[in-house]
């Protein structure tokens, strides 16, 4: 067995249960240092994974999560932020995690085996071209997410393998492949480690890109979050302060007008009328930069 291979013993791990505690911790924070610098060799790749994703979805794409076990819930964990992280419709987003939802909380045991289940599942959402299918295995090996994979091919979308092994199926299933080869656990096997980390990092890198190039982030502010509870009521005021001027009770009527989206508000705030707000989002892909150049060039024009 290779050293790329999660499941390998190392020799100088053999005793970790009789090291001392602050010694066992150090090695632990060294292994995932260490998963971090394998992310950082896979960002040309990470970058192209973006790259190819961002007009999947303009056209009216979905993403697609699929994995299995600690894998699978890390992706599910990506995905499931996006909605109140950067507005992305729930619409747009598939979760797949191999045992169904129980397996959220609880292992489902031989899930992980079931290819046939997989196309089911997959199926079931009536993939197409403009989806963007992510499959997240730590061997890049689990029958589940590479039959997922190898289904969404089929079908045109875009997909996107991460492994952390170089020589997976996965990788071969893919279109595009993120290889982070975080090798030998500190806990021969526990992908939840290093393996888990570089994966959580990888996604974080990877969504929050892809949300940014879709338009979701203005001057550094998620100005599509959703607003649910009074910290997020009181942020999205703020933006629209910092991001358009006047005061909280200006802010907050013009958020109330647009059903609370910051991004709409700015743009309210900047003098769009309120008929005129989805029109020009549709025709600036949601760029407010682009938008407000739009509207800036349209006030000289009738000067």
């Amino acid at each position: 067995m290779t050293s790329s291979r999660t499941e390998t013993v190392l020799a100088a791990n053999e005793d970790i249960e009789r090291l001392s505690l602050d010694v066992l911790l150090d090695r632990l924070l060294t292994s995932q240092k260490a998963a971090l610098d394998r992310v950082g060799e896979a960002l040309p790749s990470i970058e192209r994974a973006v790259e190819a994703a961002v007009p999947r979805l303009q056209a009216g794409g979905r993403l697609v999560y699929a994995g299995a076990g600690t894998s699978g819930r890390i992706g599910l964990q990506d995905g499931v932020e996006l909605t109140p992280t950067f507005g992305l419709a729930p619409e747009k987003l598939v979760l797949l995690l191999a045992g169904g939802a129980g397996a959220t909380t609880q292992a489902a045991e031989g899930a992980e085996d079931r290819e046939d289940q997989a196309r089911l599942d997959l199926m079931e959402h009536h993939p197409n071209e403009y989806d963007v299918v992510i499959g997240v295995a730590a061997s890049g090996n689990t029958p589940y997410t590479c039959a997922i994979v190898q289904f969404g091919r089929e079908v045109g979308a875009l997909t996107i393998g991460i492994s952390g092994n170089p020589e997976s199926r996965l990788l071969r299933e893919a279109e595009l492949g993120i290889c982070i080869p975080t090798g030998a656990e500190v806990l021969a096997g526990s992908t939840r480690m290093a393996a888990g980390t570089a994966q959580k990092v990888t996604l974080n890198l990877f969504s929050t890109a892809l949300m940014t190039r879709l338009g979701h982030v203005y001057r550094g502010r998620m100005v599509d979050m959703r607003i649910s509870n009074d910290k997020l009521q009181a942020r999205a005021e703020r933006m629209v302060m910092e991001l358009a001027g006047g005061t909280a009770e200006e802010a907050r009527e013009a958020l109330k007008l647009v059903q609370g989206n910051t991004k709409r508000a700015v743009l309210l705030r900047h003098g769009v009328a309120l008929p005129e707000i989805e029109p020009l989002l549709e025709q600036t892909q949601g760029n407010l930069h682009l938008a407000l150049a739009r509207k800036i060039r349209s006030l000289r024009s009738h000067r």
